[in-house]
């Protein structure tokens, strides 16, 4: 790996673009060639957990809405929507199939210096491989490339710090993926790049407080500015440059200000691109710091006897934990039985108390209102607290993988004074805990997701073009999407109220 320093520098240093992050980004990209075999049979895995989740969401207001938006530019040769039979506009699948996908909170993640959702690449990506008539090869190098470049920005450059919210880092990462997709000149790629962030930077205010349904729609709006960005480039256009280091830049004036250094390991030509293989999936739809706190009270919950003899439940973890998902956060919210459902997938105290009482965790019912609202739930939810601990917070950046956590330790106090303690580092689905998730693990989550939706032939069919993606003909990719009941589909989106589209 080559360690790339990034800088502020005034416009007076014309620091040369082969020196800018934007450009060195590029240059991974267009230089991403033969895969590693690891690395491409998990991008595989990744394109079966998207549409495992996507066909989940399907009948879910955003992902209908996004849809409908969609489905109004219709476009030749276009692109596939989840849901549906008609071909759109590249930019417009992107966005209907990067909502679906989002929508659940339920797909792969990769936490570091920054947090991301690496698989809402996938979407754009897809899109444009099927608009542009590309082969399963194709789409195969430019997820891998796209992991690449978002793992390493993830693992340099913190965003949340700023409350600037992490998609900043997926329109970059991609922007480099279709321009692997594609093969396109590094120049090109560059330039797209440096559209791409300058577009998608926004707050963390998506995540705060009561979380609205625009958390679905963040990552594809990032995915649909990316192909818009790679057209405009494509054409010959130019973008605000350098994006990253110029003095009224996103580092300037968005991060760490002009006395900014961050350091950002990237791939040297011809050095496997294995950045995927560091990210993982979950098993449960919920934030993912959430993950091990859910198996954790799986485990718990047998020695604690009846709930309502707790006194109180403090969950000692990490700092990002703490303020992004625990009370640490300052967010009523996070302990309001009528908040939404995005708002309770981000409350590890109301997460905590559900998993104890239930010692399970479903995509559905976890998160119903009469759910939320029942008495005893509420009660034993308003008794949890997380608190910080310096040790989970070292932990959680170790620089090894595999010492790496996510977890914490749980107290829980009973009225007559008992004490259960209990820790679990990571989830046991992470390639580090008890029960790595594996090929099985992926084909068993998409048809337990998409049972009753798509048939079992169906399902076969899907899980057999997966599987075979790297030898896909550009005609085969429609068998990317599941085949399910389109009728029913236009129903539900038939009592949505009307917009411009």
């Amino acid at each position: 790996m080559i360690e790339h320093h990034v800088r502020v520098h005034p416009s007076a240093d014309r620091l040369p673009r082969e020196e800018q992050l934007a450009w060195r980004l590029a240059a991974v990209a267009t230089g991403t060639e033969e895969l590693d075999p690891g690395s491409a049979a998990m991008a595989v895995n990744r394109v079966i957990d998207n549409a495992s989740v996507a066909v989940a969401s399907l009948l879910r207001r955003p992902v209908a809405v996004a849809r409908a938006q969609a489905l109004d530019h219709h476009a030749s040769p276009g692109a596939r929507v989840f849901g549906s039979l008609t071909r759109v506009s590249p930019e417009w699948a992107a966005w209907a199939n990067g909502t679906a996908v989002r929508e659940l909170d339920f797909h792969d993640t990769y936490l570091a210096a920054d947090y991301s959702h690496p698989g809402d690449n996938i979407p754009p990506l897809l899109a444009v491989a099927q608009h542009t008539g590309r082969t399963g090869a194709d789409l195969l190098r430019g997820i891998v490339a796209a992991y690449e470049v978002h793992v390493a920005l993830v693992r340099g450059v913190c965003l949340h710090a700023h409350r600037i919210d992490h998609v900043a880092h997926l329109g970059a990462a991609t922007a480099c993926g279709i321009g692997t997709l594609l093969r396109l000149p590094t120049e090109t790629v560059y330039q797209a790049v440096q559209q791409a962030v300058h577009t998608t930077t926004a707050t963390r205010q998506s995540r705060k407080g009561e979380i609205s349904t625009w958390k679905a729609f963040a990552p594809a709006f990032a995915g649909k500015a990316a192909i818009e960005a790679v057209d405009r480039a494509m054409h010959g256009e130019t973008s605000p440059s350098p994006i990253y280091e110029g003095e009224d830049g996103f580092l300037a004036w968005m991060l760490d200000g002009p006395q900014s250094d961050y350091t950002v390991l990237l791939p040297e030509a011809g050095e496997p691109r294995r950045a995927i293989l560091d990210t993982y999936t979950k098993e449960h739809s919920a934030e993912y710091q959430a993950q091990a706190v859910i198996d954790l009270a799986r485990r718990v919950r047998e020695r604690t006897g009846p709930l309502d003899r707790v006194r109180s439940v403090v969950l000692h973890t990490s700092h990002h934990t703490h303020h992004v998902i625990g009370s640490g956060a300052g967010d009523p919210q996070k302990y309001d039985p009528r908040a939404s459902r995005e708002t309770l997938d981000h409350s590890v105290p109301y997460i905590l108390a559900v998993a104890l009482e239930d010692g399970a965790w479903h995509h559905e019912r976890s998160y119903a209102p009469e759910r939320a609202r029942r008495p005893e739930t509420v009660a034993l939810w308003r008794k949890i607290t997380t608190v910080e601990a310096p040790e989970w917070t070292r932990r959680y950046h170790d620089p090894d993988p595999q010492r790496r956590a996510f977890g914490g330790r749980v107290v829980i106090t009973l009225d007559d004074g008992t004490v259960i303690e209990d820790e679990l580092a990571v989830a046991d689905a992470h390639p580090a805990g008890a029960r790595p998730f594996d090929r099985p693990a992926y084909e068993r989550k998409f048809r337990t997701l998409t049972e009753g939706v798509v048939t079992p032939a169906g399902q076969d069919r899907f899980l057999n073009a997966a599987v075979d993606l790297p030898e896909l003909k550009a005609s085969d990719l429609d068998e990317l999407f599941p085949a399910v009941d389109t009728g029913t589909v236009r129903e539900f989106d038939a009592t949505l109220p009307k917009g411009l589209f």
